[in-house]
């Protein structure tokens, strides 16, 4: 199966990288890209063919992946619609909704993906939505691309994908930082800059491995460390005080609230 990548920035690359650790090869592959040093950059690292060129990129591709900015991607559908025969569109366009994706392209063949940055290192997750007239064989295309950057997660509902883009999309934003907030914490109770920095990273990295490892949930996991009248508990009180935990829910609803917003800005109009 032949996939064209419209867009060669950070998660085009990502997808690409780990789809070649997989059954594909070069020549299945192929970019879209405006950027010449872009596309440089894309043929010398993975052998695929770059090209400027809309019509000849897309020719003889079964998936077709959106990876433009939010802001570009209607002007690029409607230079791909008259180009279109079929093919699978898969989106990685944060808020632009399926249907007005659709409605822009003239075909129902739509999949929306949101991903995160870990795919960088094919450690991210991925939501996925797919439109009623993709067929599961083309979800379990969407599915299997995805796959080659992490795990995924199947929406029933695209409303759902802004909860998505605020839990996982911005959620590693959210990660570094609370690393950088342990960090300065770190150096300011007079540990040097660089021992400050392994410290905050190496126990994040060990917390998450070990919630990803245990069959206990994260809270039961944090009562095991809180010791009665311990160090822990003395700043899990002063988090609590402060309202931490509801400050990061506020965030991650003000960030799903945005994502709404950009689908309405966006995907307004004919």
């Amino acid at each position: 199966m032949n996939i064209c990548f419209i867009g060669g920035g950070n998660m085009a690359t990502a997808l690409i990288g780990g789809l070649l650790t997989r059954s594909y090869n070069p020549a299945q592959l192929r970019v879209v890209e405006i950027n010449a040093d872009n596309r440089t950059r894309l043929q010398q690292e993975f052998g695929v063919l770059a090209t400027a060129e809309l019509a000849g990129g897309i020719a003889g591709s079964e998936v077709i992946v959106l990876a433009v900015k939010p802001q570009q991607l209607r002007d690029v559908a409607a230079q791909l619609a008259p180009l279109l025969s079929g093919q699978l569109i898969i989106s990685i366009a944060a808020g632009i909704r399926a249907a007005d994706l659709a409605r822009w392209l003239g075909t129902q063949n739509v999949a929306r993906a949101m991903p995160n940055t870990p795919a960088l290192i094919r450690s991210g997750i991925t939501g996925l939505y797919a439109l009623a007239g993709v067929t599961s064989i083309h979800k379990e295309i969407a599915e299997n691309i995805l796959n080659a950057v992490g795990g995924t997660v199947w929406l029933q509902e695209e409303t759902m994908m802004d909860a998505i883009t605020a839990v996982s999309g911005s959620g590693p934003a959210y990660f570094f930082y609370f690393i950088e907030a342990l960090e300065q914490a770190g150096k300011e109770l007079g540990l040097p800059e660089q021992t400050a920095r392994k410290l905050a990273l190496e126990t994040a990295f060990g917390a998450a491995k070990l919630a990803c490892e245990s069959t206990e949930d994260p809270a039961t996991l944090r009562a095991r460390v809180t010791s009665k009248n311990g160090t822990t508990e003395r700043a899990l009180q002063s988090m609590e005080a402060n309202h931490v935990k509801q400050h990061i829910i506020t965030a991650a609803k003000a960030a799903a609230a945005r994502s709404k917003e950009m689908g309405d800005e966006l995907g307004g109009g004919s």
